[in-house]
């Protein structure tokens, strides 16, 4: 939720200042992201306080163990979408969020390695999570560190990226299908080259031939999700379905860092559409979620 929350905030911003906008709407989703993310990380801490034991079985669990990652990943994300507001915390709550994040990646691909149940079933795209976040850090830290830090987890995510997508397709294709629950996981496939070609900008000042690639790699699995749409309007309701809001975020600002450096209408045009489909997902995803609490 807060990493689908923080890209539309993220997204809104760069929206906002291409049409010349204050930054008013973007400041309250940052606002409403923090909220969301302090009510869930305090409820989670009370988990772990009351309930440890459900803990260390979500731990041991190898399709839940890829999800503990999303709270680095959410002050990783926050210290972004803080930077036009306050660098200050921008730069603390992305320092945290990366130290934090280095210490779970190892400690999810070393819990990967050690295994003694996992079955090629319990592979899906959630897997991409741990990646996904190291590919994020550079996006704002060529502007809280020295540059080879952010090289460092770039090729991280870039190099583990590609032996994941090769073993998830692997599964997709030879394995049975996913299960109901994490059949919107596959949108997941969209978050690691979109996130990449936002980092590679970042790092190089420029698209550049290889953000070309990147870029048009996930225009390519976008469509591929395209006939996917059937099977995931099938699927009822659950907190997965939140899968989809952070890659297609993640694509939105693609597309919008594609026409800062790019200049064609095409790009502006279509960033700012895909922000409107954004908005709409994620007012959808809230509502939803808000009759499920509701319903207890």
């Amino acid at each position: 939720m807060v990493m689908g929350l923080s890209g539309l905030t993220i997204a809104a911003r760069k929206v906002e200042l291409g049409l010349g906008f204050s930054g008013n709407f973007s400041l309250c989703l940052l606002a409403m992201t923090a909220v969301v993310f302090s009510l869930l990380a305090a409820t989670y801490c009370k988990k772990v306080w009351l309930f440890r034991g459900a803990v260390l079985a979500e731990w041991a669990d190898p399709v839940q163990i890829a999800f503990f990652p999303t709270a680095s990943i959410s002050l990783i994300l926050l210290g972004t979408a803080s930077e036009p507001v306050n660098l200050t915390l921008a730069g603390l709550l992305w320092t945290v969020g990366s130290l934090a994040h280095l210490v779970v990646t190892v400690s999810v691909i070393t819990a990967w390695i050690n295994h003694s149940h996992y079955e090629v079933s319990h592979l899906n795209p959630s897997w991409f999570i741990p990646v996904v976040g190291n590919i994020l850090i550079p996006i704002a830290g060529v502007h809280f560190a020295p540059p080879d830090v952010s090289w460092f987890f770039f090729s991280i995510g870039l190099v583990f990226g590609l032996v994941l997508l090769s073993i998830v397709f692997y599964r997709l294709i030879f394995h049975s299908p996913l299960p109901g629950l994490l059949v919107p996981t596959l949108f997941i496939l969209l978050a690691p080259p979109s996130c990449g070609f936002i980092a590679w900008t970042s790092l190089t000042g420029d698209v550049g031939a290889f953000g070309r690639v990147l870029y048009f790699t996930a225009l390519f699995i976008l469509l591929l999700m395209l006939p996917q749409l059937p099977k995931f309007a099938r699927q009822n309701f659950a907190p997965s379905w939140w899968a989809f809001s952070f890659p297609l975020a993640a694509f939105t600002i693609a597309t919008l860092v594609m026409s800062e450096h790019d200049g064609g209408t095409v790009y502006t045009w279509a960033g700012r559409g895909l922000f409107c489909l954004l908005a709409v997902v994620i007012t959808g995803l809230a509502g939803r979620t808000a009759l499920g609490f509701a319903a207890r």
